[in-house]
């Protein structure tokens, strides 16, 4: 049998430029939302990635049946004993190559698009005073699980870049990763990842435009103020 090192691998492409586009666009979603979620100053920024990130888990849950081969969730989507497997392989100093997703990172991949689903919800809920208070409590949660996943999602692309001798950062914005010829898909998709980009600079855009000013800000405080302290005063 030849074996793999006599195969002749060369950079083919693997990543379509939607989900170059999406991956890196949740990453700053995210790190965005959690870092403006405490207070009431940053609250149209963190819900305005906020909805983003829900658009963004919506295309690829789409793109993952209509996509190119490696965005195709049955292309990477396999059962516990495939996870147990490439963790054995890891373990034995011989971890098993995949051009697309490995085992364990679908299996990150799964758990964000899942955390994300419910962050969006539950934060559309509050957002919307809608359902029971304790909403907020999940929404909050999820939040930190989310965040857990992705440091270790991190560290595991740290892990496998180390074994496998390959940049996967780098490949998630080129789109390039080791193979044969054949492996590679043939269409980039340029063109839909431009229309991505356009849908969420322009939603973006509208939501800065549509924010109230300053002075209209500091009235509406001003009024809450005066009526949580009329509140106070009847109340005595």
């Amino acid at each position: 049998m030849t074996g793999m090192t006599d195969i002749k691998t060369k950079k083919i492409l693997v990543w379509d430029a939607p989900v170059r586009v999406f991956h890196w666009l949740m990453v700053l979603s995210f790190a965005g939302a959690y870092i403006t979620s405490e207070g009431e100053r940053w609250r149209l920024v963190h819900v305005s990635l906020g909805y983003t990130l829900g658009g963004l888990v919506a295309f690829r849950i789409l793109w993952g049946f209509m996509g190119t081969q490696y965005a195709r969730f049955s292309s990477f989507i396999r059962g516990p004993s495939a996870v147990i497997r490439y963790a054995k392989s890891i373990l034995n100093g011989r971890p098993e190559h995949h051009v697309g997703h490995n085992p364990a990172g679908a299996v990150a991949i799964v758990l964000l698009i899942l955390l994300s689903v419910l962050l969006v919800a539950t934060g559309w809920l509050n957002y919307n005073d809608i359902g029971p208070g304790w909403l907020e409590d999940l929404h909050d949660i999820a939040g930190n699980l989310m965040l857990g996943v992705v440091g270790i999602h991190v560290a595991g692309v740290a892990v496998a870049t180390w074994l496998h001798r390959e940049n996967l950062v780098r490949a998630m914005v080129t789109g390039l990763k080791e193979g044969t010829p054949e492996q590679g898909i043939s269409r980039s998709w340029r063109s839909l990842a431009v229309l991505i980009l356009l849908v969420v600079f322009g939603f973006w855009w509208y939501q800065w435009q549509s924010a109230p000013s300053q002075e209209t800000s500091a009235s509406i405080a001003k009024e809450a103020t005066k009526y949580v302290s009329g509140r106070h005063d009847d109340d005595d």
